[in-house]
């Protein structure tokens, strides 16, 4: 994962937020950054930080070429989890409501902007339709995680318990394991050829096996 210093990051929200508006310099896209910035940096988040903000923006750079506007995919990835209270079910749709108030504002068409939220809403779910392009990018992206090393996927889970520290362990293993059947349900967890080939396997694998141990920990109580 590329090191992004927070003047970084401003770099790359100036440069998607000039290009989603046909290269229009003003309004200044630096107060958006810092608000977004300073939404992703809030105590409460352990996973969901300025590190997955650089990790999603980063697969984004990645799949790029399968994106039919990638800068939109851009900033829909900061965009996505820009609301974050785990403790809510409607994070995803406030984060699209931030995006349809802050776009047109910063000087994002209306067609962009809407694009932009529906990607931030179909991160609810994951199952981008066939032929959405956009779609398919950002959510393989979000879910590149999945796929990662046997370290970095239990640092992530552990991440994810943290930030659910406030709900009971037989019910945050009864929700994880939910989420994980969720998953795997899905006739494919990535949509793009890339995301297919290379994080497919290893994604479907770190699913079951943290299925697998959340369902014997219950099994031993």
């Amino acid at each position: 994962m590329t090191a992004t210093t927070p003047r970084d990051l401003r770099r790359r929200w100036a440069r998607a937020l000039v290009a989603a508006r046909g290269g229009a310099a003003e309004p200044d896209p630096t107060p958006y950054a810092d608000n977004l910035l300073d939404r992703w940096g809030e105590p409460q988040r352990r996973y969901h930080t300025t590190e997955h903000l650089v990790a999603v923006l980063d697969r984004v750079d990645t799949l790029a070429p399968y994106a039919q506007d990638p800068q939109l995919v851009r900033l829909a990835a900061w965009f996505h989890d820009a609301v974050y209270h785990p403790e809510r079910s409607e994070n995803e749709e406030r984060s699209a409501r931030l995006a349809e108030r802050a776009l047109p504002e910063a000087g994002v068409s209306p067609e962009a902007t809407a694009e932009v939220a529906r990607l931030v809403r179909l991160t609810v779910t994951h199952a981008a339709v066939e032929g959405d392009a956009n779609g398919a990018v950002l959510c393989d992206a979000d879910l590149a995680v999945l796929a990662s090393g046997p370290e970095e996927y239990a640092a992530y889970a552990s991440a994810v318990r943290e930030e659910y520290r406030f709900v009971p362990d037989d019910a945050f293993r009864a929700g994880r394991a939910a989420v994980l059947r969720q998953l795997l349900d899905l006739p494919q967890l990535f949509r793009t050829p890339y995301g297919r080939s290379r994080w497919e396997p290893p994604a479907r694998a770190n699913l079951t096996a943290e299925l697998a141990e959340l369902t014997e920990s219950t099994a031993g109580e």
